[in-house]
């Protein structure tokens, strides 16, 4: 049987530090990250918390020569050296040392012991602590101090230990990483924590950004446009609370109290439209967003620019003069000192309602036109003065003389220049009625009429067709006549109809994509060059060049593009409809190889709004396998429905993945077509776009 021998410890005794030398048996030799400055703050603080290890300095004769070497501690006495120059404290000064004498250990073995078998404290301890001393009546700028570290560390720490301590228990024992414990300090709710992480029990998905989501995907972004309009202060002072993600850029937090935040939108829409409805309109209309084409079908009224007064006058001059002055001023340098660049745009605020005041308009047709009022996307508020429903407009005046030969009907807006009655339809005359000059003035018989116009429109045919200019120009004056005077009687002789798909109520979304943006501003462009009566519209457009009639020419057009589908049950005749949608469709995709048609460039990306939210979860999860592979598909597996589209939404960020129905297909070559309709193949046009027959070629459905 073994016999253990029983240890005894090296005794303990006070030394002077003049007594004491740094041993070169220190094994800590790299100087870079050793924090002198902060051990050496901390110990005049507290005192020395731990103990050098020394042994007697021999010289050469083996003899001791009453100092002391510190082969064990070295950077405890840097910083009590540091003290000691500093005249923080005495050369005297006695210092705790633990005296070695076991020759049988070197020095080197106890300072290379000392460094490796201590443990770093656990991050859990550490965030614990904090919070204790906080509990304990320490600020946070105190305790950042004390340890020599930022208050946003120290608050970071808090923020963690502030996590359900069910998850704390869980990370203690490895059962999570730090990540995964900084995403959940982003919510404050204990039981939405736990709720999550027995989500990710089943889940494939445990990535932080996935924890992130689950948190806050019923708050509100600090980015909403609600918000911006409501102000964040406003929000706060009315008690909510914003939730803040200390280790991730979280763009301004997440607002947890969304019910708050819609009372205070509601609370200030209704004020604000309170003020507009002042003005007499006769009917307002608002939301946050109202959906693409929703002025469609109504008629704008012209409204005049307010005349500015003495005092705008001379304040815009002097904010124009300021403006210019600090521009001049920082022109050409790197940096702008945070109080010029505030001033700048303080100015620009002031400048914006001196500039653009609301239009004044006509109090009869502000009588009869109304106003949406929404929220613009920075948050302030979008007002859209002056539209008039086709119900509320005048009634036009009726002309009581009537034709006493055959009647009013028809006989409207007749050529009636230079013509005379005809003695079918009039009364026996006297001669001297006959002879009278003011007969030359009566209408002729309508079939005379109607006979003489043939002739004259065979002409003007022929005409025009010897002359393709002006086909051109008379295409372009009904195109543009149907596009920007929707609401007024024709006023073009050429019989050209143009189906029009305004996307009236496809949804808000639209309204914000950069098509329907720029297309609004193009045609808000186009607007403001065009005369405001139809008899002035031709020779507006004949005074354009040849450019700017090709471009106004290609906006209206535009407007005829219809290359959406819907259910063939929507159309009243069947299967015949249903395939002259799907001609329509296949010919909106040659249309868009030539137009050179790029829907990631035009802004689309996969959301849960847009397509996750409203498919399968087999095609979520074919949409990630073809964007990001099998593998990243096979993790989402097991999700619910809502976790998976979202979790989709942020896989494919970036990836420029498309919808099917968004896709454009290579154009069907002549054998492949031949080869298709050899098999009796039902579809010969590409790929699946989503529905019915769309996949059917022109050449196929005209066959059939």
């Amino acid at each position: 049987m073994t016999k253990h021998v029983k240890i005894s410890l090296s005794g303990a005794r006070d030394i002077p530090f003049s007594a004491l030398v740094l041993s070169q048996a220190n094994v800590r030799r790299v100087k870079a990250g050793v924090s002198i400055d902060s051990l050496a703050a901390d110990i005049e603080r507290r005192g020395l918390l731990q103990s050098l290890t020394v042994r007697a300095q021999r010289d050469d004769e083996g003899q001791e020569t009453g100092k002391f070497e510190v082969p064990a501690g070295g950077r405890r006495f840097r910083a009590l050296q540091r003290l000691v120059k500093t005249r923080r404290m005495a050369k005297t000064e006695p210092v705790p040392c633990i005296v070695r004498d076991d020759d049988s250990v070197s020095a080197e073995e106890d300072s290379l012991a000392e460094n490796v078998h201590r443990e770093p404290l656990h991050p859990l301890d550490q965030f614990r602590a904090m919070q204790k001393l906080v509990e304990q009546g320490s600020d946070v700028e105190t305790i950042a101090a004390t340890f020599m570290v930022t208050p946003a560390v120290v608050k970071q720490r808090l923020k963690l230990a502030d996590v359900s301590p069910k998850l704390h228990d869980i990370y203690a024992e490895d059962g999570m990483t730090l990540e995964q414990l900084m995403a959940f300090s982003v919510a404050s709710d204990h039981a939405r924590q736990e709720q999550v992480w027995e989500m990710l029990q089943t889940s494939h998905n445990q990535q932080p950004w996935f924890i992130r989501a689950r948190l806050t995907e019923d708050k509100a972004r600090a980015s909403d446009k609600r918000v911006r309009f409501v102000t964040l202060d406003a929000y706060l002072a009315a008690g909510g609370h914003v939730l803040r993600d200390l280790f991730e850029s979280d763009d301004g937090g997440w607002l947890e109290d969304v019910a708050l935040l819609d009372r205070l939108q509601t609370e200030k829409l209704d004020a604000e439209v309170a003020v507009i409805a002042a003005e007499g309109w006769k009917w307002i209309e608002t939301a946050v967003d109202f959906p693409y084409g929703h002025n469609f079908g109504l008629r704008p009224i012209d409204g005049e620019e307010p005349p500015a007064s003495a005092e705008d006058e001379a304040r815009l001059e002097a904010l124009r003069e300021e403006a210019d002055r600090l521009e001049d001023q920082w022109a050409g340098e790197d940096e702008i000192p945070d109080e010029v660049a505030a001033r700048i745009q303080a100015i620009d605020e002031e400048i914006a309602p001196l500039v653009s005041k609301p239009l004044v308009y006509d109090s009869a047709e502000i009588a009869i036109a109304g106003t949406f009022v929404s929220i613009d996307v920075d948050g302030s508020l979008h007002i859209e003065r002056g539209y008039v429903r086709p119900e509320d407009e005048p009634a036009e005046p009726v002309d009581e003389t009537t034709d006493e030969a055959g009647g009013d009907e028809g006989a409207g807006e007749r050529p009636d220049d230079a013509i005379a009655p005809d003695s079918e339809s009039a009364p026996a005359e006297s001669a001297e009625e006959e002879e009278d000059p003011d007969d030359l003035l009566r209408p002729l018989p309508d079939r005379l009429v109607t006979d003489l116009t043939a002739h004259r429109t065979l002409a003007l045919r022929d005409a025009v067709a010897s002359n393709p200019m002006v086909a051109f120009a008379a295409i372009l004056h009904a195109l543009v006549l149907e596009t920007f005077y929707t609401c007024a009687i024709s006023a073009s002789c050429v019989g050209i109809s143009m189906r029009s798909n305004r996307l009236v109520g496809y949804g808000t979304a639209l309204n914000d994509t950069a098509s329907a943006k720029a297309l609004t501003e193009r045609h808000e462009s186009w607007s403001a060059r065009l005369p405001d009566a139809t008899d002035a519209l031709w020779e507006t457009l004949a005074a354009f060049d040849a450019d700017e009639q090709a471009a106004i020419f290609a906006h209206c057009v535009s407007f005829g593009v219809d290359a959406t589908w819907e259910p063939a049950t929507q159309y009243n005749q069947g299967r015949v409809s249903a395939r002259a949608v799907a001609a329509r469709i296949e010919h909106s995709h040659i249309l868009a190889r030539a137009a050179g048609l790029d829907m990631v460039g035009a802004g689309w990306t996969a959301t849960v709004a847009n397509y996750f939210g409203r498919v399968t979860k087999p095609q979520i999860l074919a949409a990630v396998e073809e964007a990001c592979g099998a593998d990243v598909a096979g993790r989402l597996v097991g999700m619910t429905k809502p976790e998976m589209a979202s979790a989709a939404e942020e896989l494919l960020q970036g990836k420029g993945w498309l919808a099917k129905p968004l896709r454009t297909p290579e154009p069907v070559g002549a054998a492949d077509l031949q080869a298709a309709n050899d098999d009796d193949a039902p579809e010969t046009g590409g790929e699946d776009r989503g529905g019915g027959d769309e996949g059917d070629t022109i050449e196929a459905v005209a066959a059939e």
